[in-house]
């Protein structure tokens, strides 16, 4: 029976045997956390072998006869040029090889922008009266945070099934030359799991912004990140760009924090010949070089594209069964109820539940109290401003599968009283599923 059809005496009794299962489930005292897309220990110790591949002075020399424990090679040795340029399907001439996070790469990359302009500016973006980024959503909130910490203005794009509302960003890119970026996440999303159509990258890499320094921001986070036999890919955006002679117009962004260690991966940008040359001629005053060691490790491990793939192999058989619960109780305790949408994710690292109208935030908070966190409702959105309060990001990889279990039966219970506490304050409250395949998903309930 949907809640949204039971009266209130229906209601009621619904609320205290749902209220009754949360009391146990805080008298239990359980501190789980859910609240980022953290490797498991499990995960970790696959990659153990990485710290084993250098053991004496002739295995840290570099194929061009680079000592790497000293200066030098500032954008990459090039064996690790080679194998990271083969993931991003750009030429070893476009590639910074960079530190441990891509997230660093990225708020440098603003950073820069902000100081200096990016190839083709005028003037330094931090000179300019305002400057705006699109922001499709709900998106990855490290994004929105770099924004908010430059003054950046944040415009919402609605997500579809397809990928980010390209009507909408080809119209305010071509009147308002203020728009200088645009985040993505095209395959796997964050947190959605949406794979951007091929429609959709051609239409990116057709882009005719106003700004002749607008720039393409493309997370390629969870590139090899798959949950199933079926390895999404997406058209490579590289080559749709020079179809258009517009390859200036992005800065692609990947690394192998969730591939090896997250504290302790390595970093790359990928971007056009023009870009590599004013970032390097800038980059010269701020780091002789990153870890050539952890490139050299990274490269003696997986040897090539294929090796990274294998080990993806094994992070998916840890992976998959988890977020196969998660999917799985969600459907079989809240989704007869009418009270929960989602995406069952064909890989990247969560999964994005949308909850009735004005709940979220009270699901996070009832189960903080029944003692597991949860990313904050709203972090999915700029300004950690969730306009319908309704998107609650999962992130199962961290638990082991017995506490995760736990985590989701909380979940479930606080989804349910707080959408029956709603129907009872509001009777008009009603509850519209909506097909996650379909090109309306921002009008989830």
């Amino acid at each position: 029976m949907l809640l949204s059809e039971m009266n209130k005496s229906e209601l009621e009794t619904f609320k205290a045997a749902e209220t009754e299962k949360f009391n146990a489930f805080k008298s239990q005292g359980l501190k789980l956390n859910m609240s980022r897309g953290v490797h498991s220990t499990e995960q970790l110790d696959l990659s153990m072998p990485i710290l084993e591949v250098l053991h004496s002075s002739a295995d840290m020399m570099s194929e061009d006869g680079t000592d790497c424990r000293n200066y030098g090679n500032l954008t990459g040795i090039s064996e690790a040029k080679r194998l990271f340029a083969s993931l991003l399907g750009v030429k070893d001439t476009e590639i910074i090889i960079g530190g441990n996070s891509s997230l660093a790469l990225m708020y440098d990359t603003v950073s820069r922008a902000f100081s200096h302009g990016v190839y083709g500016s005028v003037l330094p973006w931090g000179k300019l009266p305002k400057v705006k980024f699109l922001c499709p959503v709900p998106g990855y909130d490290r994004h929105f945070g770099i924004c908010e910490n430059f003054s950046i203005e944040m415009i919402n794009i609605p997500m579809s099934a397809a990928g980010p509302d390209m009507d909408l960003v080809e119209k305010l890119v071509a009147e308002d030359d203020s728009i200088k970026g645009i985040w993505c996440v095209p395959l796997y999303s964050n947190p959605d799991g949406i794979i951007y159509s091929d429609e959709t990258v051609k239409r990116f890499a057709a882009l005719s912004p106003k700004a002749s320094d607008f720039r393409i921001f493309w997370d390629n986070a969870y590139v090899v990140h798959h949950l199933t036999d079926k390895e999404n890919s997406i058209p490579n955006i590289f080559d749709e760009l020079r179809k258009n002679n517009k390859e200036d117009m992005i800065f692609e962004f990947a690394s192998t924090s969730k591939i090896t260690f997250p504290g302790a991966g390595v970093a790359v940008l990928g971007a056009s010949e023009n870009n590599i040359k004013q970032i390097s001629d800038i980059l010269k005053y701020q780091i002789i070089s990153y870890d050539k060691l952890n490139q050299l490790r990274h490269v003696r491990y997986f040897g090539d594209l294929d090796g990274i793939r294998r080990q993806m192999l094994l992070h998916r058989a840890i992976l998959e069964p988890k977020f196969n619960l998660v999917c799985e109780t969600l459907e079989k305790e809240l989704k007869p109820l009418g009270i929960i949408d989602f995406i069952k994710p064909e890989g990247g690292y969560f999964v994005s539940a949308f909850v009735p109208e004005g709940c979220a935030k009270g699901v996070v908070k009832i189960c903080k109290e029944g003692g597991v966190t949860l990313t904050g409702a709203g972090a999915t959105y700029p300004y950690g401003h969730d306009p319908k309060d309704s998107n609650i990001r999962i992130a199962p990889t961290f638990p082991p599968l017995d506490e995760l279990g736990k985590a989701l039966e909380l979940f479930c219970i606080a989804v349910k009283l707080q959408s029956a506490e709603k129907l009872l304050k509001d009777n008009n409250f009603t509850i519209e599923g909506t097909d996650y395949r379909d090109d309306n998903i921002e009008d989830r309930f």
